[in-house]
């Protein structure tokens, strides 16, 4: 079974996530990006599902234009996991290469 984060490690996990920030109300992580054109959010989308895929692990989101909002939360421990973290210092690391 996965365990969400108590206080102490998500205030934790937050202080390492940089412009990712805490929806209380659904115990997840949320980030817009902006991108130049439709084509370059998409391909960002594309990198973040193979990166999903192969961590087993999909984030909520959704895209309009140059824009892709998106929300991280592990439905399976009711909240906020490690998992999440993890998955967000990676969409960053996309950002990056």
């Amino acid at each position: 079974m996965i365990e969400p984060l108590n206080e102490a490690e998500r205030a934790t996990a937050l202080d390492t996530l940089g412009e990712w920030d805490f929806d209380e109300a659904r115990d997840a992580l949320t980030r817009q990006f902006l991108f130049g054109d439709f084509s370059e959010a998409f391909g960002f989308m594309v990198r973040v599902a193979m990166l999903a895929d192969k961590s087993d692990h999909h984030p909520e989101w959704s895209n309009v234009y140059n824009r892709v909002d998106i929300l991280l939360t592990t439905h399976d421990a009711g909240g906020l996991s490690y998992r999440d973290v993890d998955m967000a210092k990676g969409i960053e690391r996309l950002l990056v290469s």
